[in-house]
């Protein structure tokens, strides 16, 4: 390139000319394209921002130049990205200003020596549509076959059930109308055939409401009244077994918009899970909230059996439990409640450590999330 120092003014105002119209032809470009182009110096701080990015990440694309980029979109550390010499390729979850999918490609820009850039570019496409038709196929799918399963269940157990139940009332009836002596040997039979249709009745019950869509009636709630009052219906069975429950609760924690009823269901089928998972004696279950600008966060947590790898990926699959009295619909449930109310639900265990169930219930505008692990590093030198 010639000197500009060696160059006439006149030929140096041209040139400035040329490389203006050179950038406002580029800027045009990018402003036409539907993917989000971001250009960053080597250490991370925006240099421009088109309107498509601004969109996607709810930035303004002149207030952010100059800007570092992971104080604009928090959720992306510039540390463990901008290295020299690598292409990076990630998804991510953007939670404001829409709830969207996002994918990002970030490449140096090469002058001469490519593990020493001139900056970056990142490019984000919009995956929402493509990811959730995906997951609506698959979540369809499994709802139709439970919804057929749940058809058949209710009527081939159901109205057996009623019938049984009818008959049983009748028996009843009889054996009132017999002495005391002869009558003692069948109360106890026909008690357990009683406690037998009522349990299976439940687990009907619990099969039906872990499948049928249901709106939340939210208000306003107080979610540490919802835990101690869960706590009062399960005292008699905590103190029988002689189990402890720690309770680490956020001062001034905010009220939440759930429906309660659903979310005393949530603690006591979490609650229950986990002292049926403890040992006979030593075992304990510890409650922790807490909550961040953006989310509520509860922890149900203990120290008993834990879960096996290969039961991990079907923890929240009907019918596969690791407790041999369990319908492994309780999980189910759970999650359609949490699902229903925007939030997420999360399960780290070791296999003889112990388990923690983490529910996280949004309360607004929350940052981005990357998904997933890192794509392989391409090597550029």
């Amino acid at each position: 390139m010639t000197r500009l120092d060696r160059v006439e003014h006149g030929e140096v105002q041209q040139i400035v000319t040329r490389l203006a119209r050179e950038n406002s032809f580029l800027e045009n470009v990018f402003e036409a394209m539907q993917e989000g182009v971001i250009l960053l110096d080597i250490d991370g701080v925006i240099g421009f921002v088109n309107g498509a990015a601004g969109r996607l990440l709810g930035i303004d694309p002149e207030a952010s130049v100059g800007e570092r980029l992971s104080a604009k979109v928090r959720g992306l550390d510039w540390s463990t990205l901008g290295r020299p010499g690598r292409t990076v390729s990630r998804d991510l979850e953007v939670f404001y200003p829409e709830h969207r999918f996002l994918n990002f490609y970030l490449a140096p820009i090469d002058d001469l020596d490519p593990l020493d850039p001139a900056g970056y570019v990142m490019l984000f496409r919009d995956l929402t549509s493509t990811r959730a038709e995906a997951e609506e196929i698959l979540e369809s799918e499994r709802h139709n076959a439970l919804t057929l399963l749940a058809a058949g269940v209710a009527h081939e157990i159901g109205n057996p059930l009623n019938s049984i139940g009818i008959h049983l009332q009748l028996i009843d009836r009889k054996l009132r109308q017999l002495p005391p002596k002869e009558r003692q040997p069948f109360e106890g039979s026909l008690a357990t055939a009683r406690d037998e249709i009522r349990r299976l009745d439940t687990i009907l019950k619990q099969f039906l409401s872990a499948i049928r869509p249901t709106i939340p009636q939210r208000e306003r709630h107080d979610l540490h009244r919802i835990l101690h009052d869960t706590l009062e219906l399960l005292h008699t069975e905590l103190e029988s077994r002689s189990i402890p429950v720690e309770l680490d609760l956020a001062a001034s924690m905010p009220h939440a918009m759930v429906d309660a009823g659903q979310f005393q269901q949530v603690f006591h089928n979490l609650i229950r899970n986990a002292y049926q998972a403890l040992p006979g004696d030593g075992g304990k279950i510890t409650v922790r909230t807490g909550f961040n600008d953006y989310e509520t966060i509860i922890s149900i947590e203990d120290n008993g059996t834990g879960i096996s790898p290969e039961h991990m990926g079907t923890l929240f699959e009907p019918y596969r439990t690791t407790k041999s009295s369990g319908n492994g619909l309780g999980l189910l449930i759970v999650r359609r409640i949490v699902r229903e109310h925007g939030g997420e639900i999360s399960i780290e265990s070791e296999e003889h450590q112990g388990t923690r169930v983490i529910i996280r219930l949004p309360r607004g505008e929350r940052p981005v999330r990357l998904l997933g692990s890192p794509e392989p590093v391409i090597d550029l030198h």
